[in-house]
């Protein structure tokens, strides 16, 4: 088994191109897992400024497969060229990917280093993936690790204590940007309904803001303000918050955008606004930026804005971070040194309860019988134990490929398929019978206690 990410995000592309790989991002994953591919499980992380895809792939021979599978559904929902999102796109792989990860869900590949929604974009998007059914194992064990790392970063280091987010950042450049910095004097218009402007109602909240209005061209204005707070909006009582606003903040990346010409007609008076546009696909068009007393502020605009943190604390948030990544390897590569361990156990115990049924069939439960099973099944577990320690000290090495191709020369055994005991239905129903007047497992107990 192998990581795959395929990563899309500000700090190597615009945020146009990533706007238009995020379109369809939700059915990327459940595509991709039509039984065609390699790729046995996906969890998508789509953002105000990212798109990544996370897979599960068999093995090293599987990536460029499962990559071009990626990339072919990433096109068709997207309606880019396949050559435009592989240009797009960065692939990491293994550890690679892991520790990648691990930095996004931390905060520390963010506009605003040390942001705390991130961490919670990463757990959505492994829930969504749980729901929708995409998510393996391996998959829901590596974004776990990464929330628990994010935690680790925001408690351990200054970075959590900061508190800094892209809203918050936006928010102080709105101040800036006014007379008064005093939030209770504004009215202020949140469009749309999801996680960014959840996030966005709480901290207008904290900074003292009272008349805030959402709006939502879905419609679920009035629910989202019922238990966040706020006035609804909808359609016919816009225009008369836009008039009224002197802040609008975009959070809805909807198709509706608010143009020049909507605010145009506007009896607004002289009175400034500033127009905060953090959507990813724009709720603002530019064009608002040529009127009179319009400020706009983009993604683009935060991410410039964004304070260097402490070198110190970024250090120490790194060094958690690597940390946990290399933990995480290793603990995967524990793991594929298991199955094969385990592989190998059921192979020699198929042979062994072939021979033992011999042994049974030709000396019933008779006491030398007894004893030459239990010789039997001693000597194997000393056979087993080399094998064992050193699949072991391979995988710890990276090396776990080497046991893999020992297990399967040697023995014919695949990890990739199913141990299952080649004995007859006859046999195993012989072998249960004869078990059960034959205890060999209470004769081992008691030969285990005389020795002791």
């Amino acid at each position: 088994m192998v990581f795959l990410s395929l990563v899309a995000s500000h700090s190597d592309i615009d945020l146009e191109t990533v706007a238009r790989l995020s379109a369809g991002a939700s059915g990327v994953a459940a595509a991709v897992l039509d039984g065609t591919t390699p790729v046995s499980g996906a969890v998508v992380l789509a953002t105000c400024n990212r798109y990544e895809v996370y897979c599960e792939a068999p093995g090293e021979k599987d990536i460029e497969a499962a990559r071009s599978a990626v990339i072919a559904q990433i096109s068709e929902a997207s309606g880019l060229e396949e050559r435009h999102v592989s240009a797009a796109l960065a692939t990491k792989t293994g550890e690679d990917a892991v520790s990648h990860l691990f930095a996004v869900g931390a905060g520390l590949d963010s506009a605003v280093i040390g942001e705390r929604e991130i961490a919670g974009q990463v757990r959505r998007a492994l829930i969504e993936a749980q729901q929708g059914g995409t998510a393996s194992g391996p998959l829901v064990r590596l974004f776990q690790s990464a929330s628990r790392t994010a935690k680790e970063v925001g408690s351990r280091t200054a970075l959590g204590g900061r508190g800094l987010s892209i809203v918050s950042v936006a928010l102080d450049l709105a101040e800036d940007l006014e007379s008064s910095s005093a939030w209770e004097s504004k009215n202020v218009v949140v469009f749309g309904t999801g996680a960014y402007a959840g996030a966005t109602m709480a901290l207008l909240k904290e900074r003292g803001a009272t008349n805030v209005s959402v709006y939502s061209a879905s419609g679920r204005a009035e629910v989202f303000a019922a238990t966040r707070g706020g006035t609804a909006v909808d359609d016919d009582s816009l225009a008369a918050a836009l008039a009224a606003a002197d802040v609008l903040i975009g959070c809805s990346g909807g198709d509706r955008r608010i143009g020049a010409d909507d605010l145009r007609g506007l009896d607004r008076g002289d009175r400034p606004l500033v127009a905060i546009d953090l959507a990813l696909t724009r709720d603002f068009d530019q064009s608002i930026e040529d009127l009179d007393g319009v400020e706009l502020i983009t993604l683009e605009s935060v991410r410039m804005a964004a304070p260097d943190e402490q070198a110190e604390a970024l250090r120490q948030a790194r060094v958690i971070v690597e940390t946990a990544a290399s933990e995480f390897a290793d603990e995967q590569r524990q793991r594929t040194a298991d199955a094969a361990i385990v592989a190998l156990r059921r192979h020699t115990q198929r042979v062994l309860e072939t021979e033992v049924q011999k042994v049974r069939a030709q000396h019933g439960c008779t006491a030398a019988a007894e004893e030459v099973e239990f010789a039997m099944r001693r000597m194997m577990r000393q056979l087993l134990h080399t094998p064992t320690v050193r699949a072991r000290e391979l995988a710890a090495d990276g090396r776990h490929e080497e046991v893999e191709s020992a297990l399967e020369t040697l023995f014919g055994i695949s990890l990739g398929e199913p141990v299952r005991a080649a004995v007859p239905d006859a046999a195993r129903r012989r072998e249960t019978t004869e078990a059960q007047a034959c205890p060999v497992a209470g004769f081992e107990d008691r030969a285990a206690s005389n020795a002791s």
